[in-house]
């Protein structure tokens, strides 16, 4: 066996030509840069959707409770409203009727 003195200063000639140089450090800054380089994520998604980064309302979550209501009241409300048109509408009918029969009254006086 050969012995091999790296840390140790011996005082003796013949060890201390049996003693290795001084190591250099090995330059790991290629070797950073390279995985620095593999670990950035590559871009997904190229164009960003801003309404999927935008928080949420705060009261997002009850419109979704309510909206099931809300159709429902809201094909009550179109019935009503198209119940009273033809309300108006009958009563225009018979305005125009009653309109027209006082019409054919004065006629039939003046004959």
């Amino acid at each position: 066996r050969e012995i091999k003195l790296r840390n140790y200063e011996p005082e003796d000639e013949e060890l201390k030509k049996r003693k290795l140089p001084p190591g250099k450090p090995a330059s790991v800054e290629d070797t950073v840069k390279e995985q620095l380089e593999a670990a950035k994520p590559e871009p997904i998604i190229d164009e960003v959707d801003l309404a999927n980064l935008a928080p949420r309302k705060p009261d997002w979550d009850l419109k979704r409770d309510v909206s099931k209501k809300l159709e429902k009241l809201e094909k009550r409300t179109q019935r009503a409203i198209a119940e009273l048109i033809r309300e108006r509408l009958r009563g225009q009918e018979e305005e125009l009727a009653s309109a027209v029969g006082s019409a054919r009254q004065e006629g039939s006086d003046s004959d």
